[in-house]
């Protein structure tokens, strides 16, 4: 009798071990430090703790994150605010469940004659396709700039060093790192902190997993946030992955990454300091929705709301 029940112990702790659920994260790009906090989760275990078999993989220039995700090929991705409302205009069900970065580190990079980004008349700007429909709405009406002053931005940042008169569009833990090498002095200006309220680096998923499997998406989002708190302290581990997905990606690039992600607060400052990493806000979702409307990114909708969720983050601190 004991023999059997030491082999019925030893049977259920082995389909324990091997019952996690299987989970696909989507990121935005090319692995770099912005994504620690997902590649910390897997090296470290995290996920596995939380009963989560989780796979990340690279977003980058031809991956289109939201048809992935909507076709099943991903559980969840890491998104935007503005492809979330938009999303749901078009009949793709999908809802952000939390908020890893709370502002997004969306910027513009400069040289050190620019003192605020009210000095950006008359300048030329460099700016990504993607910049016309999310941020430039904003920064035109915001400074009274105009469409006639961008040009296209190619990620090279070699005609923004040629011209004094030029500034150019750019994240903070990378632009400028890329102007520190090269010897060029430059300023960034975080568009976050002249009031643009979208979040950063959030989760998202389709409106059915939140749905049928919620204990997944809590445990998914509770893992994560473990993970972007462990990277921020000690991110050799995650590193280590981000390395073997992007051999392209130095240490000193992701130092700086984390450096920069750190002494900005993007994970636990703001609305994340009194009430718990991965919060959001119904007032900072309408002041996004808002600002896309009235920037004719997006038509009045009455279901707009169904672009998240607060259940998942209510109750994290």
């Amino acid at each position: 009798m004991k023999a059997l029940c030491t082999t019925l112990a030893l049977a259920t702790a082995a389909l324990t071990a091997h019952a996690q659920d299987k989970v696909t994260f989507l990121t935005s790009w090319y692995a770099q430090a912005e994504h620690g906090g997902y590649y910390q989760a897997v090296a470290t275990g995290i996920y596995k703790k939380h009963g989560l078999d989780v796979t990340v993989k690279m977003g980058g220039p031809q991956v289109n994150a939201v048809q992935l995700l909507a076709a099943g090929q991903a559980d969840f991705m890491m998104g935007k605010d503005f492809q979330v409302l938009n999303g749901i205009q078009s009949g793709v069900p999908m809802v952000t469940v939390a908020a890893v970065f709370q502002s997004e580190p969306q910027g513009m990079v400069t040289h050190p004659e620019v003192n605020s980004l009210a000095d950006l008349k008359g300048k030329t700007i460099y700016l990504a396709t993607s910049g016309r429909t999310s941020w430039f709405p904003w920064l035109k009406a915001k400074y009274g700039l105009e469409d006639g002053q961008t040009r296209p931005y190619t990620f090279n940042m070699q005609p923004f060093f040629a011209d004094k008169n030029a500034v150019q569009q750019g994240y903070p833990g990378s632009e400028p790192f890329t102007a520190q090498q090269a010897g060029q002095k430059v300023k960034f200006f975080l568009f976050a902190d002249e009031g643009y309220p979208p979040y950063g680096n959030t989760i998202v998923t389709m409106q059915k997993m939140a749905k049928d499997k919620p204990d997944v998406v809590q445990r998914f989002v509770k893992a994560t946030l473990e993970g972007w708190k462990s990277y921020l302290q000690n991110p050799a581990p995650g590193n280590a992955l981000i390395k073997q997905d992007n051999p392209k990606m130095d240490d000193a690039t992701l130092a700086y990454g984390v450096k920069v992600m750190k002494d900005m607060k993007f994970f636990d400052g703001g609305d994340a300091a009194k009430m718990g990493p991965g919060v959001m806000t119904d007032a900072r979702w309408q002041k996004t929705y808002e600002l896309m409307v009235t920037g004719e990114l997006l038509k009045p909708m009455p279901n707009w709301k169904d672009a998240y969720t607060l259940q998942f983050v209510k109750d994290l601190k």
